[in-house]
Parts: structure tokens; C-alpha cells; sequence
């Protein structure tokens, strides 16, 4: 398996948990905020996600 690729995974994993978190602390912990701050919040972890996705498919070898 190509470094770079275990790299990018890790990255785009790192990155979405990170907005996860961050999520979790106004869904579930109930830290307020602005709903232009919500919104881009909720797109941030939604992007992340994808990479993250797009990059797990890539560490398994599966098609897009």
C-alpha cells in the first residue's frame, strides 16, 4: 500500500472526527450557535465526510 495514500486517508479521517466533534458540541452538548455559524458548521463535517469517504475507498482498492 502507497504511503501517500494511507496518508490521505488518515488526513481526511482526522479531519472529519475533528468536525464531528465539533458537531456533537452543539447537538449534543448544546453549545449555542449562530445559524450562518450552524449551517456552515453542518457543510464543513458534510464535505469532510466525503473526503473521507472518497479517501477509505481509495486505502480499499474499491471503485468510485
Amino acid at each position: 500500500m502507497p504511503e501517500d495514500v494511507k496518508e490521505e486517508y488518515r488526513q481526511a479521517y482526522e479531519a472529519w472526527t475533528k468536525h464531528v466533534r465539533d458537531l456533537h458540541g452543539v447537538l449534543r452538548d448544546g453549545q449555542r450557535l449562530e445559524p450562518p455559524k450552524l449551517k456552515g458548521l453542518l457543510n464543513r463535517e458534510a464535505r469532510a465526510k466525503d473526503r473521507y469517504d472518497a479517501a477509505r475507498r481509495k486505502l480499499l482498492g474499491l471503485s468510485e
